[in-house]
């Protein structure tokens, strides 16, 4: 079984829960890194504990949210072999696994539905890493 890594803070705790389901519904592994609440809290004591698990190799990618999405998604990426990608609609999120290889899902809890964040979550599901001239890519973020 695919064991999917989420996190969120107090804005995101919601849709967190709520996708959480859905993807157990999928047939996937959920391993939450929190928040268990709404209670007010820091978005990187959650994703620095999920880019681990990503980056390690015990989930095979992540979906995170806070009430942008910018914040959890800065924090994300300061990890070296995690390449979050921030996504409102479906369409970035296909070509965020296409074209970047993205191995977290980053959502903005606060302006996107329910209904939209569940679209979005399929397309990225679904979508494929092209590799070829993209690799070359990828291969220049890491800074080490």
């Amino acid at each position: 079984m695919i064991k999917v890594a989420f996190a969120s803070d107090h804005a995101g705790f919601r849709l967190k829960e709520r996708l959480k389901a859905y993807m157990k519904e999928k047939g996937y592994d959920v391993e939450d890194f929190g928040t268990f609440n709404e209670e007010s809290c820091d978005y990187p004591d959650y994703a620095h504990p999920a880019a681990l698990g990503v980056e390690n190799g015990d989930c095979a990618f992540g979906i995170t949210m806070c009430g942008t999405g910018n914040g959890i998604t800065m924090t994300l990426n300061k990890h070296q072999g995690i390449r979050a990608a921030l996504c409102w609609q479906p369409e970035i999120a296909a070509l965020a696994k296409q074209h970047n290889n993205a191995n977290i899902l980053s959502l903005p809890a606060r302006f996107i539905s329910e209904e939209e964040a569940i679209r979005i979550v399929d397309a990225y599901l679904k979508a494929e890493y092209e590799g070829g001239r993209h690799q070359r890519r990828i291969d220049k973020i890491s800074v080490k």
